[in-house]
């Protein structure tokens, strides 16, 4: 199996190393940043942030505060969904504060490298990567508070800790800062590194990133050129490629593919607790570790998978009655047991056509009702089926949702019984987890020529990640797929990133710089597969840029707070 370097070196570095001890006096330019392994094992905190579950360690979870998932609690955002956090829920103060320690660790390592007594070509691709995981720290925060102050590598935490009382920069400076850092980074760091060195920062991760910031503040012609660049190999050979399965990516077996550009590298077992919570809080109690499905997809996403030949799905079709009568819903859908043993179950032949039938990628994120996930009960491995039956339970084979909610459960980023022993903790699953693919990156370039009138180039890239999954291609000759104007380009690209990024955190950005955040949310009662009212969704003006943290403010007066807060 291959090593990941820093995640190897992360068992030395906090050994020896605690980088999150204030004032920071175990890291310091006297005792360590001596060596270029000291350079490299600086530069894994800052990557080991990442993991952090305020930064993105539950990053698939801004999915449920959309229309394409649900969560309860504060794992789940319940506290946004019901409209109910402040600027002292510890959601928005967590984030806001480890947000800026992966800036300081960032920073810390940008100061002290530069000083290095190393060779400069090394102190130039290490000081490329602080800078550009800076930059997508910075981007972060800025995507949910708005405008935020920025501190530099000028900032020494051991002597200025208690002077960070900076005002808040705007937005605008705050997306200059970010792209002064990502072309840094797109300058400095290498098309790829050795196989012992996955997982670090390459050019065409820094070019990726580079070119969502642009896009999201609708500067198309540089995104294009930015995503053309690692689409289409400009200047080097990048050898992004879409994976074949689409279902292997978000597998051990796919999760290092070559459609991945930057993933945040996990790894589980016995003595190497450095993975997310995957299996923790997308897992049911039928998952190794017995797991909390504390994000679930929504009925809303299920019904947004097309059939096989393109037309949209309607339930109508194959049940009449269907989407107003809840009794149909139920005879169609529930069984009944005793004791484990099943007593009643509707036509699941009929069912299995009907989900057989759709996108595959439905299948292959999704566990539907009464398909098999292999789970973990026991202590072994056991094939768990989805039924929709009152006291549903891991130990009679079936998959228990958490909540008792009749819904459907994630099968992406869900680990398969404990992985060939490979999975010793749910709180860290070793499948890794993509912050940037080249799914992604078509669909982003396929908008932004969208937006600058390129019609034909646009459905030409979103065809590419249809047609991974055998999906007909828009103006393929199917009615429904028909596109003749940038709206309707436009209403697919909304369609195809909640399908294609489900469970992967993007689309609460994706509706908020849409400008879409309160027309999908606001007063939606979600429902279970059945019908049942599970949550409403409290959506209010203010909530599209979170609040400045109270105690931040309380700290620093210079601090000004959002509208509405």
């Amino acid at each position: 199996m291959k090593k990941i370097l820093y995640l190897v070196l992360l068992l030395s570095v906090s050994g020896c190393y605690d980088l999150d001890t204030q004032p920071y006096d175990r890291v310091s330019a006297g005792t360590f940043w001596k060596t270029e392994e000291h350079a490299l094992q600086g530069l894994v905190g800052v990557y080991a942030d990442m993991k952090d579950h305020n930064l993105f360690g539950l990053y698939n979870m801004f999915d449920n505060m959309t229309d394409i998932a649900i969560g309860y609690d504060p794992q789940g955002m319940g506290d946004f969904i019901n409209g109910n956090f402040t600027d002292r829920t510890g959601a928005v103060v967590n984030r806001w504060r480890r947000g800026y320690d992966g800036i300081q660790r960032a920073n810390t390592a940008i100061r002290n490298i530069a000083g290095m007594d190393i060779p400069e070509a090394s102190k130039t691709v290490y000081i490329a990567e602080a800078r550009f995981l800076r930059g997508l720290y910075y981007f972060y925060l800025m995507n949910l508070f708005g405008g935020v102050p920025i501190y530099d590598e000028a900032v020494d935490l051991n002597k200025d800790f208690n002077q960070l009382l900076k005002p808040r920069s705007s937005e605008e400076e705050v997306r200059a800062f970010i792209l002064a850092d990502l072309t840094a980074a797109v300058d400095g760091l290498p098309v790829t590194y050795p196989p012992a060195h996955l997982g670090r920062a390459t050019k065409g991760a820094a070019l990726a990133f580079r070119g969502k910031v642009y896009l999201f503040n609708k500067e198309w012609a540089k995104a294009i050129s930015d995503f053309e660049e690692v689409v289409y190999n400009k200047s080097n050979n990048y050898g992004y490629e879409l994976n074949p399965s689409y279902a292997n990516l978000f597998k051990q077996t796919g999760h290092n593919s070559k459609e991945m550009i930057f993933t945040i590298q996990n790894k589980g077992g016995v003595g190497f607790p450095y993975g997310m919570p995957l299996a923790f809080y997308l897992g049911t109690r039928s998952t190794f570790g017995s797991s909390w499905n504390n994000g679930m997809p929504s009925t809303t996403l299920a019904d947004m998978y097309e059939n096989r030949d393109g037309t949209p799905f309607d339930w109508e079709q194959h049940f009449p009655g269907y989407t107003t009568n809840n009794t149909v819903k139920r005879t169609a859908m529930i069984a009944t047991q005793q004791s484990g043993k099943l007593v009643t179950v509707p036509d699941t032949a009929k069912l299995n056509e009907i989900y057989s039938n759709r996108d595959p990628r439905m299948t292959e994120t999704l566990v539907v009702p009464y398909s098999y996930q292999l789970g973990w009960n026991a202590n072994a491995p056991r094939q768990m089926q989805l039924v929709l039956a009152t006291g549903a339970n891991e130990n009679f084979g079936q998959i228990r949702n958490n909540r008792g909610w009749m819904t459907y459960v994630w099968r992406k980023f869900v680990p398969e019984a404990n992985l060939n022993g490979d999975l010793t903790d749910r709180a860290h699953t070793p499948i890794n987890f993509p912050l940037m693919r080249l799914g992604d990156v078509l669909l982003m370039l396929a908008e932004a020529y969208n937006e600058m009138g390129q019609l034909d180039k646009a459905i030409a890239e979103l065809n590419k990640v249809r047609a991974r999954s055998s999906m007909p291609g828009l103006n393929s000759g199917v009615a429904a797929l028909a596109v003749s104007s940038k709206e309707d380009m436009f209403r697919r690209i909304v369609h195809e990133r909640a399908v294609e990024l489900a469970g992967e955190g993007h689309r609460y950005f994706d509706l908020k710089r849409w400008g879409l955040l309160k027309a999908y949310t606001a007063g939606v009662t979600e429902k279970s597969i059945v019908g049942d009212n599970l949550l409403t969704r409290n959506f209010q003006n203010r909530h599209v840029i979170w609040p400045i943290p109270a105690q931040e403010i309380e700290m620093n007066p210079s601090l000004t707070q959002n509208p509405g807060w």
